[in-house]
């Protein structure tokens, strides 16, 4: 699970979100009707999004579009009047050899726009496909040259910054090719299964978010890197039974309080080929989160967090003696972030850095000696995404939960710490990418009831050049649904805390009668389901719930983003025991409504949701009717060093928040039903969580519904399998919920164990 704060993240990720559908019936589909395989199984509802990657000058951007044989070309777009230019066609793309043109899956320019670095041909390796083959095509010659000849896939290809030469990660090891001679040097020569040279072990790609491992110096005389020895971390075995005879897939995978792979930081010298590493202490069970050069070819900039990810050490080291020195540290009795924040300006003397020390996020401005020169933003609200600065303007830019934590606005303010602008935001989600002169931005705005709208936007008051995206065959559709819009509202838990919520009431809603009611949660740390923005496929299928004769409702926890440090980080040391409580808190709420039959309450989710559902149901007595369980964590020793012990510490320091917090605890307190699915290659919550949860329910005499998917990972993917997923879903929410006869309302005591 990767902590992304304030983003919709795995609430929305691990269920194949894409253009399919779920029907109990049979009947013919009409523009009215909404059925799970018009959802997932079609592209009826499909969002058509663009592409904008801005071009040097902040005046264009470049896309790609497919001509009439449905293969990739490159164009160039002026951005004011949408004027198009061919770049590169497709039969420019034809390698040597072969008849087909080559298939674009990521690009980018050299500094000078004289050349272009292709991937195609891309792989899987675990979440992401990041392996592949690497091709430049220069502009002048017009001539496509693979970056490498030699056997193997490459990974995270990179122009030097003259564009003269290209590295890459080949078998975990780096390399660099001269493109004017084709010669290909090999920079680092232990490569192995357990060393790891310019890309990172499992956990660091899951929850650092760090994949691509190296890094140009900016005058390409060297290249610093993480070299990784994942040899003290045990593997994982993961069992493909679908072959004759079963096969292993091993993943080198730290469970909470276990091994880490040891990592060191360097710098490669390209003239001599030599390595220089970097002092980054004597304790070596630490994260290097990050590391960048520090706008010079001389030093670089690294965050080194502690075990317990609760203090974040600044480093700038010298890429000559590899010695390095402390610039600040950030301290934290709960846990910190990796800061992705880091913009230098004023020749390198200052950069920008994004804390919550105040209780919120927001912007900071140091120098080059670690001095805090001042705040940049303030106010009880937190900054979501930081964009950059115009050094030009004075300004900054960001986006921020400024309104309510429900929605997303886009502003910019000076560099002195004042004149706070908004220009872009209001009501609903508001997302923008900046031109490289921050003259121009996109604008991708949406609603909980409304699709993406992207406009062109003038950066200097907002205004509005035209609009890219409008949607308009989607919003068609979905009028002719006639859908009524969530509505939001508030919550108390039980310390008086007010959660945020949504709930989705059927167009002929009748406050007289009584309906069923399904929670859909997430739930973990910094996440969000109760957000003013368009929820897409899963959205339609909680509409599609509603018109079969349930309430659909979601509410967030404490613990969750947006809200500030004290509310999120309340949760530490105690991972399920507030957010459990909250969503008890809110099925009794819910409950004693007069439209809510609360002996038919349901509740539902995957990942963290996943392990919400079991919690609450299990813990809820006879108040959860039904719950469905998707890939959840049965007990946090089962999960990762970096997630769990970023909010829970080790298992050895914290026994009993890890024995309240797993669902294998409370097995014996299931009384509705449970449905329980998982895929069977599932690198990141391992199918084991769900067959020990299964062998305790069976032991305490408990019955339930489970399915298994072979070979799918976290998530179910495929318009099939999707189409199977949502279907079984919908029938058995059906059963338990729609069908099922109302109960009388005696509702049953329940021990909360947690604080």
């Amino acid at each position: 699970m990767k902590h992304r704060r304030y983003a919709a993240r795995a609430a929305g990720c691990v269920l194949a979100i894409g253009l399919f559908s779920v029907g109990i019936t049979t009947t013919a589909v009409g523009q009215q009707d909404l059925t799970v395989e018009r959802i997932f199984g079609s592209d009826d509802f499909g969002v058509r999004s663009l592409s904008v990657r801005w071009m040097p000058d902040g005046q264009h951007w470049s896309t790609i579009d497919e001509d009439s044989l449905g293969r990739g070309e490159l164009w160039q777009v002026e951005a004011r009047t949408g004027r198009r230019e061919k770049l590169i066609s497709a039969t420019e793309l034809i390698r040597t050899g072969s008849e087909e043109s080559l298939p674009i899956e990521g690009y980018v320019f050299s500094d000078d726009g004289q050349r272009l670095l292709l991937f195609s041909e891309s792989q899987q390796v675990w979440r992401a496909r990041t392996k592949g083959r690497y091709y430049v095509f220069d502009f002048p010659t017009r001539r496509l040259i693979p970056v490498s000849e030699e056997y193997g896939w490459q990974m995270f290809a990179k122009f030097s910054p003259d564009a003269r030469q290209v590295a890459f990660v080949r078998d975990n090891d780096l390399h660099v090719t001269d493109l004017a001679s084709g010669e290909e040097r090999r920079l680092t020569s232990d490569g192995s299964e357990t060393i790891i040279n310019g890309t990172t072990d499992w956990v660091y790609e899951e929850e650092l978010d760090l994949r691509d491992a190296f890094r140009w110096s900016p005058d390409g005389s060297r290249i610093a890197y993480w070299r990784f020895d994942q040899g003290p971390v045990r593997t994982y075995w993961l069992v493909d039974d679908l072959p004759l005879y079963p096969e292993l897939n091993g993943v080198r995978y730290p469970k909470a309080g276990e091994a880490n792979s040891t990592v060191r930081v360097g710098s490669v010298r390209l003239a001599t080929g030599e390595t220089t590493w970097f002092n980054i202490g004597a304790e070596e069970d630490i994260y290097i989160a990050r590391m960048e050069w520090a706008d010079s070819s001389d030093e670089v900039l690294i965050q080194r967090l502690n075990r317990h990810q609760n203090q974040l050490d600044l480093l700038l080291g010298d890429a000559r003696t590899g010695g390095t020195s402390l610039l600040f540290s950030e301290r934290e009795e709960a846990w910190l972030d990796a800061n992705d924040d880091v913009q230098w300006i004023d020749d390198g003397q200052r950069f920008t850095w994004t804390s919550d020390r105040d209780g919120f996020s927001h912007v900071y401005l140091y120098d080059r000696s670690g001095r805090m020169v001042g705040q940049l933003t303030r106010g009880s609200w937190d900054v979501t995404m930081f964009h950059g600065v115009d050094e030009e303007a004075g300004r900054i830019f960001f986006t921020a939960a400024s309104e309510t934590p429900m929605s997303r606005s886009v502003y910019s303010s000076s560099l002195d710490g004042g004149d706070m602008t908004r220009i872009a935001g209001g009501r609903g989600t508001h997302s923008a990418r900046f031109s490289p002169d921050f003259s121009l931005f996109t604008d991708t705005y949406s609603s909980i009831g409304s699709p993406p709208v992207t406009s062109l936007r003038r950066v200097a008051d907002g205004g509005e050049v035209r609009v890219l995206e409008d949607n308009a065959e989607l919003v068609e559709k979905l009028d002719a649904l006639d859908l009524r819009e969530p509505e939001f509202f508030r919550l108390q838990a039980d310390d008086g805390s007010s959660l945020n919520a949504w709930i989705i009431k059927p167009r002929d809603f009748d406050p007289g009668q009584t309906y069923p009611l399904l929670l859909y949660v997430y739930g973990g740390p910094g996440s969000q389901t109760v957000r003013d923005e368009w929820g897409g496929s899963r959205y339609l299928w909680h509409q599609m719930l509603v018109r079969d004769g349930m309430l659909v409702a979601s509410v967030d926890n404490r613990g969750t983003g947006a809200r500030g440090r004290e509310f999120e980080k309340q949760v530490y040391m105690r991972l399920g025991q507030l957010e459990t409580a909250d969503q008890l808190a809110a099925v009794r709420q819910l409950g004693d409504r007069p439209y809510v039959d609360a002996s038919r309450i349901g509740i539902w989710g995957w990942s963290y949701g996943g392990y919400m559902a079991l919690m609450t149901t299990l813990l809820g007595g006879n108040q959860v009717a039904a719950a469905i369980a998707g890939a959840p964590v049965t007990s946090w020793e089962l999960y990762d060093t970096i997630y769990t012990e970023r909010f829970m510490r080790t298992p050895q320091e914290n026994p009993e928040g890890y024995s309240i917090g797993a669902p294998l605890s409370h097995a014996a307190g299931l009384r509705g039903d449970l449905l329980i699915i998982h895929g069977t290659a599932d690198d990141n919550v391992h199918p084991q969580n769900t067959l020990k949860m299964v062998a305790e329910l069976e032991q305490a005499g408990k019955h339930f519904d489970m399915r298994l998917y072979p070979g799918q990972r976290h998530g179910v993917r495929g318009q099939t399998l999707s189409v199977n997923l949502y279907e079984m879903m919908t029938g058995f929410l059906h059963r338990t919920l729609i069908e099922a006869a109302p109960q009388p309302a005696e509702r049953e005591e329940t021990t909360w164990l947690g604080g």
